[in-house]
């Protein structure tokens, strides 16, 4: 039987109910791949002002605007592959991205950089005094504050680390009933608690309403930001969840096998 501790965090629903679904990429001097649509604006949200260095060849064909930690790109045409630099206003340093820009209709999501250090890889100390707030609580506050508030305004978090997605599995048998894709946007542990963030996108021509009950996964708690979505090609058609899971990651919590490859509804 599903094993689901609801949890109501008014602190982390608040604030971000209204926010919609972007993109996380991490920093980790790696170059960050952003892939463009012809003809369609694409937002890179950093947390500090940025200079654009782009290659002269490509200049007149990509419209590059840098405000207040967004930058806007545009590409006129289609573009090869090329490498931009985002380089800090303030500290100097150097953020690589990727871009090519290819024909289509696709609307792609905004894309938050996140240049976040890693935290010490420790565990807490056993004989630790419990904390006031449960960890469950803590940590889908961190995992919600990391997608969508500033870096600077994050809350530290001793003990935590980010866990790497090892491969693009899609969670779609979360909710089998339903029309719609589930993605893993990140991971985060403290202790013996795991949080995953899940994109979750309506497939379908109806509404859907969101409940924990149905979640077809053995969690802890959970928490979505949005409590239904609306039809398929709508703004809100897209919502993020927050799964904790206890003594394992969410993919070992699943009740039902992943779908096989190609089955699940391609994102770009």
């Amino acid at each position: 039987m599903m094993r689901v501790l609801i949890l109501i965090l008014v602190s982390v629903a608040g604030w971000c109910s209204t926010a919609g679904a972007v993109e996380i990429k991490y920093w980790d001097r790696l170059p960050l791949a952003v892939p463009l649509t012809v003809g369609q604006e694409r937002i890179l949200m950093l947390d500090e002002d940025v200079r654009v260095g782009l290659p002269s060849a490509i200049a007149s064909k990509l419209r590059v605007q840098s405000v207040g930690g967004t930058v806007y790109l545009r590409a006129a045409e289609a573009l090869p592959p090329t490498r931009l630099q985002l380089q800090s206003v303030k500290s100097g340093d150097i953020i690589l991205i990727d871009i090519e820009a290819l024909d289509g209709s696709v609307a792609l999501e905004p894309v938050k950089i996140v240049a976040q250090a890693q935290a010490p890889d420790v565990e807490p100390a056993k004989d630790a005094a419990p904390a006031a707030t449960p960890v469950p609580v803590v940590l889908t506050r961190y995992a919600a504050q990391n997608l969508y508030a500033p870096l600077r305004t994050v809350t530290p978090l001793p003990g935590v680390r980010r866990m790497p997605l090892i491969d693009a599995t899609a969670f779609n048998t979360l909710l089998p009933t339903e029309r719609v894709s589930i993605k893993a946007l990140a991971a985060w542990r403290l202790g013996d608690y795991w949080v995953t963030a899940v994109k979750i996108v309506n497939r379908g021509p109806g509404k859907v309403s969101l409940d924990p009950r149905h979640l077809q996964a053995t969690l802890y708690a959970a928490t979505f930001q949005h409590a239904d979505l609306d039809r398929a090609g709508t703004p809100e058609d897209t919502t993020v969840a927050y799964l904790v899971t206890r003594g394992g990651d969410l993919k070992h919590a699943l009740l039902l096998p992943p779908p096989a490859p190609g089955a699940a509804d391609h994102e770009s």
